[in-house]
């Protein structure tokens, strides 16, 4: 299924923007930027857990709603990309999108809560 391949390549992607903020970052960011981009790694990391859940599911389902993994996919790009570019660059306003994310990662949520098992 579609949502398990995007959750390895989330997943992948998770485990390797952690390492590197883990080595890479540190010293050269403040605290409070190292806080930032440890949020985005947990929410982008715990969300790839939620989307290859719902892709497990999913399988089993009769008819599959794809808008829980749509909304599940884009708040991980939304929020915890907001999240790494504010942390990295310190472009304030980047924070101002960070929300849209996180009420896309709610809908997905909304949608495995929602499902017709």
């Amino acid at each position: 299924m579609i949502w398990i391949r995007i959750a390895g390549v989330f997943g992948f992607l998770g485990v390797a923007l952690g390492a590197f903020g883990a080595h890479a970052l540190q010293g050269h960011l403040s605290p409070t930027h190292i806080q930032i981009y440890h949020t985005a790694v947990l929410y982008h990391l715990l969300h790839t857990m939620a989307l290859l859940g719902y892709g497990i599911i999913s399988r089993d389902l009769k008819r599959v709603r794809r808008w829980p993994g749509i909304c599940f996919a884009a708040g991980i790009i939304i929020f915890s990309g907001s999240l790494y570019l504010l942390a990295l660059t310190g472009i304030s306003w980047l924070g101002a999108i960070t929300p849209i994310g996180g009420l896309l990662l709610l809908g997905g949520w909304i949608g495995i809560a929602t499902l017709d098992l």
